[in-house]
């Protein structure tokens, strides 16, 4: 059987290869995950290892801030996710006018911040509708004041969500029937 000679010893690189994936998934464990939904205000708050929930009843490690699953009845932990019902989110709208949205409206496919960011995951792309209102004051250019006509956001998207919800509501009443039917059908 023949051996290698000292000086012609092959050197795995597997350990090493290993040790490195190692090294680099600890560092992504460490990473804080990014704080979508969440108002430059609360930041801070954010900030910690271990997060409370903003109602007392727990608290939760970092790494499970937005992670999908609700661990604060508040809502606390999941601000850029629509898991918990009471959770809101938070559109920075940036040149625009910020705005909180519930947290059931994020990845819905449908655009509801200005600057699309509640759709991140949802894979559609949303184009940047906000107004810069630098933008505003300059075209008015001093000569009085700017008149801008705007829907009011919060009934345009009421109605865009309750007719959504007349749609599902029918669909329903429709599969309820076909169930009906489909059960005669099978007892006869």
């Amino acid at each position: 059987m023949w051996t290698p000679s000292p000086s012609r010893r092959v050197v795995s690189s597997a350990p090493a290869t290993l040790l490195l994936r190692l090294l680099l998934l600890a560092g992504a464990a460490d990473a804080a995950p990014p704080l979508v939904g969440v108002s430059p205000q609360d930041e801070a708050y954010f900030a910690t290892q271990v997060i409370a929930c903003r109602d007392g009843s727990g608290s939760f490690p970092r790494s499970r801030l937005n992670d999908g699953y609700c661990d604060c009845a508040d809502g606390t932990d999941e601000p850029g996710t629509s898991a918990c019902p009471e959770g809101k989110f938070y559109c920075r709208n940036i040149g625009d006018t910020p705005r909180l949205l519930f947290s059931s409206f994020v990845n819905d496919k449908i655009c509801d911040c200005c600057d699309g960011s509640d759709e991140y995951e949802s894979g559609i792309h949303c184009q940047n509708t906000c107004r810069n209102r630098k933008d505003i004051d300059e075209a008015d250019d001093g000569g009085g004041e700017l008149s801008v006509t705007r829907l009011d956001a919060t009934n345009e998207f009421t109605i865009k969500h309750t007719n959504i919800n007349k749609d599902l509501i029918q669909k329903l009443r429709g599969l309820r029937i076909a169930l009906v039917i489909e059960l005669g059908l099978v007892v006869s």
